[in-house]
């Protein structure tokens, strides 16, 4: 049953514009997982750590029980993964909206058992041939299964990071679970978007060829950061060796997981939060109306009800008592709106100002600052800081990612990217006469 081990390796890097590592991946002897959180303000990386934490317990030898199921093992980490951000979210508000994606695999010397939620993948690479295990839980890979957009289509579709399910600790996430049968030789690949969303499999391929499992994770970070990752990028490679071979049985803890944050405390704020939120669970807390109907009171009593409806088209058209001051209430009533409304524009308008983003003009990459977006035929956007960068000298996927807007909270961070796109550009043809 376990004539097969695992020979494995991890690597997690924040990626050259993101600020914090929200990736959390995890290597062991018996399991290896990633996942990535979703949640900017929310924190993305406690939801992704804690996953983490929790699937990692399953991380041991396979039962001697011959009925023994890996699936339920996964399973059940997942969901108390799921349990836990739930728990997390209880105790502070300020979590509200936190989710990770999750995929794990569990090996037992000769299969591995595997759980996916979201658009972290799998892959096994088997004799020169890789084959994509899961299958990304996202709005983009709908489009596809559909045959409506292709696969190099949603590597820059505007909605490609749009994920339709995740662990949040609100809604249960059915997770896809199935068995792979392993064979010496085999090499198996789990990594965040960060890497899938810039290297095709062809790439991903030749990177998994050659080298032990240290190398090609490195190459493979290195890799999706010189394909124009935008993301945090994670990969963890295991090759199917022998029983008698030597591995390493220390198990490895990257990305957030390694060094989570504390959580802030209620109230505190780092970076940008929403302007509006919303509810954590589906349930408004609103009671269903009661209808009631006047009757003839009893003496000394000014009125009673019952529970039973009155005619709703008689209520509609029943006379009423003629309102005072309706006016002044009205006045009130519309100059509070004015008054909030001009206090959420300011806010905004004060905010939007700090707001930078990389984009095109005349074929040629600026920074702007602002937001990247037009309300009722008004630019809120101008131009800040022009550069030589031709659009046409740079990839294709950087082209699009700067026509689209690659977007910064700060003027610095947006120059440094207009540089990293300057030493990148393609060398200008010299032309002999």
């Amino acid at each position: 049953m376990t004539d097969l081990r695992l020979r494995y390796a991890a690597t997690s890097d924040v990626g050259r514009v993101r600020k914090d590592n929200q990736d959390s991946g995890y290597a062991g002897p018996w399991l290896i997982a990633v996942c990535d959180g979703v949640g900017g303000a929310a924190r993305g990386d406690v939801a992704s750590a804690t996953a983490i934490q929790q699937v990692r317990k399953i991380d041991g030898p396979p039962s001697d029980d011959p009925d023994h199921d890996l699936l339920a093992r996964v399973a059940g980490a997942l969901h108390r993964a799921h349990d836990r951000i739930g728990e997390l979210v209880d105790e502070d508000p300020a979590l509200d909206g936190t989710s990770t994606t999750a995929t794990v695999a569990l090996f037992d010397g000769s299969r591995v058992g595997i759980g996916h939620v979201g658009d972290s993948r799998a892959y096994l690479y088997r004799s020169g041939e890789i084959t994509q295990l899961t299958a990304d839980h996202t709005f983009v890979q709908s489009l596809i299964d559909e045959g409506r957009i292709t696969e190099e289509d949603a590597r820059v579709h505007p909605h490609r990071n749009l994920i339709l399910k995740a662990l949040d600790g609100v809604h249960e996430a059915e997770p896809d679970l199935f068995v792979i049968e392993l064979a010496l030789g085999d090499r198996l690949l789990l990594c965040s978007d960060g890497a899938s969303g810039v290297l095709d499999d062809g790439r991903l391929a030749d990177i998994l060829s050659t080298g032990s499992p240290d190398f090609a994770t490195v190459e493979l970070v290195r890799a999706s950061l010189e394909a124009g990752s935008s993301d945090n990028v994670t990969c963890l490679v295991a090759d199917v060796v022998d029983a008698s071979t030597e591995v390493g049985t220390d198990p490895l803890v990257v990305g957030a997981a390694a060094d989570p944050r504390p959580i802030r405390p209620r109230g505190a704020m780092s970076g940008m939060t929403s302007l509006f939120r919303g509810h954590r669970a589906g349930d408004t807390g609103e009671l269903e109306p009661i209808q009631a109907e006047i009757l003839d009171p009893p003496p000394g009593v000014p009125f009673a009800i019952t529970s039973d409806p009155i005619d709703p088209e008689q209520a509609r058209y029943a006379p009423r008592p003629p309102r005072r001051f309706v006016w002044l209430k009205r006045l009130l009533a519309g100059l509070v709106v004015v008054g909030l409304a001009w206090i959420v524009l300011a806010v905004a308008w004060s905010w939007s100002q700090d707001q930078y983003y990389v984009g095109e003009e005349d074929g040629y990459v600026i920074i702007y600052r602002g937001l990247n977006s037009e309300v009722a035929g008004f630019d809120l956007s101008e131009p800040y800081q022009r550069s030589d960068v031709e659009i046409d000298r740079l990839s294709e996927i950087e082209a699009e990612r700067v026509r689209e807007g690659i977007v910064y909270d700060n003027p610095v961070d947006a120059e440094a990217k207009v540089q990293d796109l300057a030493a990148r550009q393609e060398p200008v043809e010299s032309t002999d006469e």
